[in-house]
């Protein structure tokens, strides 16, 4: 476990360049959108040629707020509320109309390809959408194969949240499908007991999916918040899951100001709460801020964010 850092600021140091199916916990996505505070950037291209943009670090200016005790920039709280209602908002997107290959995955067709369809999608990851005129969705829908087909990963470049591992990707896939058969079925694997509270499903879901060779925290997390937000399955996030090195697990302990997992729960079940926004947007929202740009996960990063969360989440801390 990292040490916690005393600044709140993401760091100013670039992320891993995203490599050739890259790790998933690689940082490259887009730079921040209208609504986000612009604190200057550095460029840093990628393996795949993109340049991604991070913010610069935010100065101490005395701020302070009790929900953030990590944080001691009020341009970085400020950056913050953004990127938490921005997650939110995608997640009403989503539920309400979902893009790309997503809105396939809500449609009506058979339910085992369409599952297999977001396994896929959580595994590879959608582009970042530098360019507002590229599909996210693109290398995935290149790659993508029907239910019980092998996928052809090797030329596929993974998004910012994706779960590809080079050397393991043909293991996760198979582990996958094993998992399936003794379920009987993907959708009786992702339904599970009957008897679990939507929580309950999601934690259980969480662990199971972590067993599988190559699979990230951040595919497993997209994966089965987007199966719950378009009501394929009764399944909430009750907690966050912060642990590990990745982008999620590293902001929420610099924003909590504390690395213990336990509390760590705790403080953002209380940020969620006071400004009224569901945890799960904690997810999206904190690996954004902590890699100093906005990453989509297949929607639009320009969203019209909500005038009334935001103005909320700044009272609520204190801006």
């Amino acid at each position: 476990m990292r040490p916690v850092v005393n600044s709140s600021a993401p760091k100013a140091s670039a992320p891993p360049p995203a490599s050739r199916l890259g790790g998933g916990e690689s940082g490259s996505g887009q730079s921040d959108s209208a609504g986000s505070a612009r604190l200057g950037t550095s460029g840093i291209r990628s393996r795949s040629g993109v340049v991604v943009k991070r913010m610069a670090r935010g100065a101490e200016d005395g701020y302070h707020s009790q929900l953030v005790p990590g944080l001691k920039s009020s341009l970085d709280a400020g950056r913050l509320v953004t990127e938490l209602v921005y997650a939110a908002d995608r997640l009403k997107l989503l539920a309400a109309e979902p893009t790309g290959l997503w809105a396939e995955v809500a449609g009506d067709g058979p339910l085992e390809e369409r599952l297999w369809l977001a396994f896929q999608i959580a595994l590879i990851g959608p582009s970042s959408g530098e360019d507002e005129l590229d599909d996210p969705f693109s290398a995935i829908e290149a790659a993508r194969v029907p239910w019980g087909s092998e996928p052809d990963l090797d030329p596929v470049v993974a998004g910012p949240r994706g779960g590809i591992d080079a050397r393991r990707w043909p293991q996760t896939v198979e582990a996958y499908r094993s998992w399936a058969s003794k379920a009987g079925s993907q959708e009786q694997g992702f339904k599970g007991d009957p008897s679990w509270t939507p929580e309950r499903r999601f934690d259980r879901l969480y662990e199971r999916l972590g067993s599988l060779p190559g699979m990230s925290r951040d595919a497993r997390f997209e994966l089965l918040t987007v199966l719950g937000t378009l009501g394929i399955f009764e399944i909430k996030v009750g907690r966050l899951h912060l642990a590990g090195e990745n982008e999620t697990t590293v902001a929420g302990k610099r924003v909590f100001g504390i690395g213990d997992t336990l509390l760590l729960d705790r403080r953002a079940q209380a940020l969620a709460e006071i400004c009224e926004l569901p945890l799960v947007a904690l997810d999206l929202g904190l690996h954004n801020w902590g890699g100093g740009v906005r990453v989509g996960g297949g929607v639009p990063i320009d969203l019209e964010l909500d005038p009334e969360a935001i103005e909320r989440c700044r009272r609520a801390l204190k801006l």
